[in-house]
């Protein structure tokens, strides 16, 4: 009986603890920080860019292969409080990636026919919608959506040059819709938020070669740009 109510004392006083360490309210670090209508920041990043293709109808079985790279982001963050859980969020940066794509089929014999090099410097502008949890001791989960528009620097959309001169042109203006999520922590001097954001194209950004039957462009119905940035803000 003794033994029986040890363990049992034991067992209630580790239930306790563990407990009191995972509930109990810690002290807050920059308790009012969210607390103005009007924040701002800067954010750092990656990114890693993709195109998706949809093709005609009476394109031939050869996938366009796209080798992804990874790319930094450099922005500024401004913030417009709206109450305790939703926050409007304008985050204006500039990316710079690049994708290289691989055509097959015999039509390409050589290695400069097969290959185009997609180099991009974006100017990109998203307009979110953060809604966020309840603080947590020092942090603070949300989830991010909205929509967001891009002008393309290195497009060469207006390039009278095309593939059959090695110049692959896309679009210079695209608008996307994004999602994604993060966590704010609350530091002792400042606000970290690490984030993830899916990107997603809704338009076409091809620039057809002036041939028609061209073996670069003419099997494509669509290519759109899918990507996803890794941002990490300071506030």
């Amino acid at each position: 009986m003794k033994r029986l109510f040890f363990v049992i004392t034991t067992l209630f006083c580790i239930h306790n603890s563990s407990a009191q360490l995972f509930s109990k309210e810690k002290v807050q670090n920059l308790q009012n920080f969210d607390k103005p209508r009007l924040s701002w920041g800067y954010i750092l990043g990656l990114n890693s860019y993709n195109f998706d293709f949809d093709y005609t109808a009476d394109a031939s079985a050869n996938d366009i292969m796209v080798d992804k790279t990874v790319g930094f982001n450099v922005g500024l963050l401004g913030n417009m409080r709206i109450n305790d859980y939703l926050d409007l969020r304008l985050e204006p940066m500039v990316t710079f990636t690049q994708r290289n794509l691989t055509y097959t089929g015999p039509e390409f014999t050589t290695l400069s026919e097969s290959t185009r090099e997609v180099k991009s410097t974006y100017v990109h502008i998203p307009l979110l919608l953060k809604v966020s949890t309840k603080r947590l001791n020092n942090f603070k989960p949300f989830i991010v959506g909205g929509i967001s528009t891009s002008i393309n620097l290195s497009s060469n959309e207006d390039n009278p040059d095309d593939n059959s001169l090695n110049q692959f042109r896309t679009t210079t203006n695209t608008n996307y819709y994004e999602i994604g999520f993060g966590i704010d922590f609350f530091l002792y001097y400042f606000k970290f938020t690490p984030s993830i954001r899916g990107v997603f194209a809704m338009s076409d950004e091809l620039v057809r070669d002036n041939d028609p039957n061209s073996p670069y462009t003419s099997t494509i119905d669509k290519m759109s740009t899918r990507g996803i940035f890794i941002n990490f803000t300071f506030q």
